[in-house]
């Protein structure tokens, strides 16, 4: 952790929502003035698409059917770890861009002025010096991977998981990635079932080591994701918060329930809030623990 420079890790599974976490942050950021670098967790995969594909049909060939974005031959976490430590002891490190559309591409072409393609990286670049704080979205804000002696969670001053209940998290990611990303159904499917190990073994565990979990709850069925034509939307959604040690950072459970109409307590480190109430319930939490990171 560094009392200079603070690392904030929001990490989630691939369709958990972390992006919409991270919009919160920007909107604070924002409104309070601060000024924070952001990395994304993709820039740290270690293999292109075209690789990742040749990977995927080699391990294959050997009986291995689970090569994943989700575990460790498929990322760096080495480099992620250093990142942190990095930033946390300088308030500088490198960042890069993982391209995943065409969008993507032509922004990225224009401003380095270089031909990139979809599914490649962006060269690496020092991040720009002016920042008090650096933020992290991605799949691996917690990781931690004894094989490799890798542990980000000491360079972490505030740590994020959004886990939305698991069915209610393959319908987004089936939805996304078919309409941004252009894959069908069958295709994100498969990578869901091929990436089942290493969720077990390197997603799920990191939601014990955070400060925060944001899951959210559909109040509709969804016991067939694999046939939904639809997201739950928020208004059919409940969020349950759970604070690690909620004295940390002096939450006010009084308040947030007067805050946030129609919340409720449901343990001792726990408040539900309605779907709907989600951004409200995150900007009232973490705006006065971010200007407590920055203030320091």
């Amino acid at each position: 952790m560094s009392e200079k420079h603070p690392v904030v890790a929001v990490t989630g599974s691939s369709g958990a929502g972390t992006s919409y976490v991270r919009d919160a942050f920007v909107n604070i950021f924002r409104r309070e003035g601060i000024r924070a670098g952001i990395v994304q967790g993709d820039s740290f995969h270690s293999l292109t698409r075209e690789e990742f594909k040749k990977g995927v049909e080699e391990a294959a060939s050997h009986g291995d059917n689970h090569l994943s974005h989700f575990g460790p031959k498929a990322n760096d976490f080495k480099a992620l770890q250093n990142c942190f430590k990095e930033y946390g002891e300088t308030g500088m490190t490198r960042q890069r861009h993982y391209l995943h559309n065409k969008n993507h591409v032509e922004k990225h072409s224009q401003r380095l002025n270089l031909p990139l393609k979809v599914g490649e990286f962006t060269p690496w670049e020092d991040m720009s010096e002016d920042t008090e704080l650096l933020l992290y979205e991605g799949l691996h804000g917690m990781v931690v991977d004894p094989a490799q002696d890798v542990d980000v969670t000491p360079y972490v001053d505030l740590g994020i998981g959004v886990v939305p209940s698991v069915n209610l998290e393959w319908i987004q990611k089936i939805h996304r990635d078919h309409e941004e990303r252009g894959y069908n159904e069958k295709q994100v499917v498969d990578t869901i079932l091929r990436r089942m190990p290493d969720y077990v073994n390197y997603i799920t565990p990191q939601f014990s080591l955070t400060d925060m979990n944001f899951q959210r709850v559909p109040m509709v069925d969804t016991s067939n994701p694999f046939i939904s034509r639809d997201i739950p939307s928020l208004d059919e959604s409940k969020v349950v918060i759970r604070f690690q040690r909620p004295s940390k950072y002096n939450i006010d459970f009084p308040f947030l329930l007067d805050m946030i109409e129609h919340s409720f307590m449901s343990r001792r480190n726990t408040i539900v809030v309605p779907g709907n109430k989600m951004s409200l319930a995150m900007e009232t939490i973490l705006t006065p623990i971010l200007e407590k990171l920055v203030g320091r």
